[in-house]
């Protein structure tokens, strides 16, 4: 069993920068590989970031690429998403999540455990 809980979410003027935090229970956490997922009202749930078991391999969306990092400390038990120049339409509620595989997926099916999510709000 892992527990997730996310922080760092807020309110922040377009072209600012966020840094949210999700840090996990459980001695495995360096066993799973961590996601980033958004979930904007009325809309589907979608694929941010991911990071490998290691941190040695990271996936972005081509929506974020260049302007959010994913990265984890696993003495820490914590995965991070760094959020630069932040737009309007990264406005969202920001789960984070983990699932027990090599390579870290790109849909929301592909994770076993799920944080309650933050709230991030970029205005224009």
């Amino acid at each position: 069993q892992v527990q997730l809980v996310e922080s760092g979410g807020g309110l922040v003027q377009a072209g600012g920068s966020l840094r949210l935090s999700c840090a996990a229970s459980g001695r495995t956490f360096s066993s799973y590989a961590m996601g980033w997922f958004r979930q904007a009202p009325g809309k589907e749930r979608e694929f941010v970031a991911a990071i490998s078991w290691s941190g040695g391999s990271t996936y972005y969306a081509d929506s974020v690429k260049g302007r959010f990092t994913i990265s984890r400390d696993n003495a820490k038990n914590t995965v991070y998403l760094q959020m630069n120049s932040l737009k309007p339409e990264d406005t969202a509620v920001y789960y984070c999540a983990a699932g027990l595989r090599l390579v870290p997926g790109r849909d929301p099916y592909e994770y076993d455990y799920w944080g309650q999510g933050t709230q991030v709000t970029v205005s224009s």
